[in-house]
């Protein structure tokens, strides 16, 4: 697997997180955040998609939308991503 870093949230002080990469191989993206921890958030994830043993359900501040859009829109002109 080959990363590329796309974003990162500039509010993150340092600590380099939450943050955006993609699979450049496959195209598939990676996400980098807070794990959600909440029992009553976690019922509500499972409720709709199910959470499988090998996943984690990770929060990524709305802040990040715009950038995260920005980053997907640059991604689609990119000859070299699947």
């Amino acid at each position: 697997m080959r990363l590329r870093f796309l974003v990162v949230d500039p509010n993150t002080q340092g600590d380099d997180c939450p943050a955006m990469q993609v699979n450049e191989e496959t195209g598939d993206l990676a996400f980098v955040g807070e794990t959600i921890t909440d029992p009553d958030a976690l019922t509500q994830l499972s409720a709709s998609s199910g959470i499988k043993e090998s996943e984690t359900a990770i929060l990524i501040p709305a802040r990040m939308r715009k950038l995260i859009l920005e980053a997907l829109r640059e991604l689609e002109d990119d000859p070299t991503i699947p």
